[in-house]
C-alpha cells in the first residue's frame, strides 16, 4: 500500500519534479500531492500519512493516519505544545534551510546602522547633501551573537571574515566553532553585553527567552553600540529599547521581529531615531535558495522516514 504524503509548500514545478523523484527512490510506493497549506482543509489530511510544510495544527486535528510532520520553519511553535498534534507523530523541523536569507539580512541591517544608511536615506528623501558625522567599522568591533543556531553561525562565520571580534552565547556548552572568538553559555550574558560594540539576536521564542533584553541589560549596553534582533520579538523589551534609543544611551537599533506583528499603525517605533524596521522578512521564501533548501531537507527527511531511519531536526515533545 502506497504512503500518502501531502506537500503543502509552494514549491515550483522543478521542485515538485525533484520531490517525485526522490520519492520514486524509496524503498516503498510513495504517492504525494501538492496543496498550499493555507488552502489545506480537513479532507485533504484525513487519510495521508505525512504533510510537509506548514498547515495549521486546527487542521491536523483530522489527520488521524498523521505519522510524520515536516514543518518548513527552523521553530516548531506552535506545533509541539501539549495537545497540538497526536502522541507519537514525528515532527521535524527544516533548521538549516535559513542560515543564508537571515545572516545576510543581518549582515545587511549591521552595515546599514554602523555606516548611517538610515540617516542618509532620510537626507535623500529631503534633497539634503549634508553629512551625518563619524560612522563605525565592523572590522575590529567587538559582536556578540545571542543564538549559536544555523543563523547565528552563517551571520558569525561572515562578520568575522570582516574582521569583527566574536563572541557567541548558546543555551548549552558545546564544541566552539573557530569563527568564534569566545563562546560562553547564556547565563554569562551580563559579562558579554558591556563589552560588545554591537549586539545580534537570533534566540527562540521561548519562555526562558522572553525579554531577556530587558531595560537593565539593555542599559548595560555600551555607549554608541547597535543592537539587531532577527530571532523573536518576546526576547526584547521593545518600550525599554525605544527609550534607549530616545536617551541616546546606544547608538542604534534594527528590528526584524517585533511583538506583536504585524508591529500596530501607531506604535511609536516606527518613528524612533535611529531604529530600523523590516517587517519579518529576512526570512520566508523571498530567496528562491531557502525554499529550495527546505525542499532537499523534507526529500531527505521522506526517504529516512520510509526506511525507519533517524530523522533530521527531529523536535524532542
Amino acid at each position: 500500500m502506497s504512503r500518502k504524503i501531502l506537500v503543502a509548500v509552494p514549491a515550483t514545478e522543478e521542485q515538485k519534479e525533484y520531490l517525485n523523484r526522490r520519492a520514486a527512490e524509496c524503498a516503498e510506493p510513495v504517492t504525494l500531492t501538492y496543496r498550499l497549506a493555507k488552502e489545506a482543509g480537513p479532507d485533504d489530511v484525513r487519510d495521508v500519512d505525512a504533510v510537509i510544510g506548514n498547515v495549521p495544527a486546527k487542521v491536523l486535528a483530522s489527520a488521524e493516519k498523521l505519522d510524520w510532520l515536516q514543518l518548513n520553519s527552523a521553530g516548531a511553535n506552535p506545533y509541539d505544545k501539549p495537545g497540538a498534534l497526536r502522541e507519537g507523530v514525528k515532527l521535524t523541523t527544516a533548521t538549516g534551510a535559513y542560515g543564508l536569507t537571515v545572516s545576510e539580512h543581518m549582515l545587511a541591517l549591521t552595515m546599514t546602522l554602523v555606516r548611517k544608511l538610515d540617516l542618509y536615506g532620510k537626507k535623500q528623501r529631503m534633497h539634503d547633501w549634508s553629512y551625518c558625522g563619524q560612522v563605525t567599522s565592523v572590522e575590529g568591533s567587538v559582536i556578540a551573537v545571542l543564538g549559536m543556531g544555523n543563523i547565528g553561525n552563517d551571520y558569525a562565520r561572515k562578520v568575522k571574515a570582516l574582521g569583527a571580534y566574536v563572541i557567541g552565547l548558546r543555551k548549552h556548552d558545546k564544541a566552539k566553532p573557530d569563527f568564534y572568538d569566545e563562546q560562553y553559555t547564556i547565563d554569562r550574558l551580563d559579562e558579554v553585553i558591556p563589552r560588545a560594540d554591537i549586539v545580534v539576536m537570533v534566540l527562540p521564542g521561548t519562555e526562558d527567552t522572553r525579554n531577556i533584553m530587558d531595560a537593565r541589560r539593555l542599559k548595560m549596553m555600551k555607549p554608541g553600540s547597535y543592537l539587531i534582533n532577527a530571532g523573536r520579538g518576546t526576547c526584547l523589551d521593545q518600550e525599554a529599547l525605544r527609550e534607549c534609543l530616545e536617551q541616546h544611551r546606544i547608538a542604534g537599533a534594527a528590528l526584524d521581529v517585533t511583538s506583536p506583528e504585524p508591529l500596530p499603525e501607531d506604535s511609536q517605533l516606527w518613528d524612533t531615531e535611529r531604529l530600523v524596521i523590516t517587517p519579518h522578512v529576512a526570512g520566508k521564501f523571498f530567496l528562491p535558495e531557502t525554499l529550495n533548501r527546505v525542499v532537499r531537507i523534507a526529500a531527505d527527511n521522506m526517504q529516512a522516514w520510509i526506511a525507519g531511519q533517524p530523522l533530521r531536526n527531529l523536535v524532542k515533545r
